[in-house]
């Protein structure tokens, strides 16, 4: 059913089940000792079409698929989708991205769906990991 979307939970924080559950298309990956809230989140935000990664893993995640590659696609967003787009990529949500560009959160979530069509991805998480590789953020944030 790929439609669905998938939040792997797992006790094991290892490198290999994160990232076979995002190439198997998992739009979340967490660890078994997370804060529930975090469960909750993680659901919330599949069922929106976003994704959530643990915290404690993701700077890993970025680091595995970042490189210094820039992407000539990045010349087709706007100045201010890049402004959200690399706070989005700092782990900013929407509600923050808005007060701290004194734009609506309806605004962002405008702007981060034209950044997903725009760079051809689906996630909120793809997005993330596009900004650490096209430079747009560094890796030490």
């Amino acid at each position: 059913m790929p439609t669905v979307p998938v939040v792997a939970l797992t006790t094991f924080d290892i490198d290999e089940y994160l990232f076979g559950a995002l190439e198997a298309g998992a739009v979340g990956f967490l660890l078994k000792d997370d804060d529930p809230e975090l469960y909750l989140a993680a659901i919330r935000a599949a069922h929106r079409g976003q994704g959530l990664i643990d915290p404690q893993v993701t700077r890993r995640l970025v680091r595995r698929f970042a490189g210094p590659s820039l992407r000539s696609q990045d010349t087709d967003l706007t100045v201010r989708e890049i402004e959200v787009l690399r706070l989005l990529a700092l782990g900013w949500p929407n509600a923050e991205i808005g007060v701290k560009l004194h734009i609506a959160t309806g605004t962002v979530k405008i702007h981060v769906s034209n950044i997903l069509t725009k760079l051809g991805l689906r996630t909120r998480v793809q997005a993330a990991v596009h900004a650490y590789r096209s430079g747009l953020v560094p890796l030490d944030g």
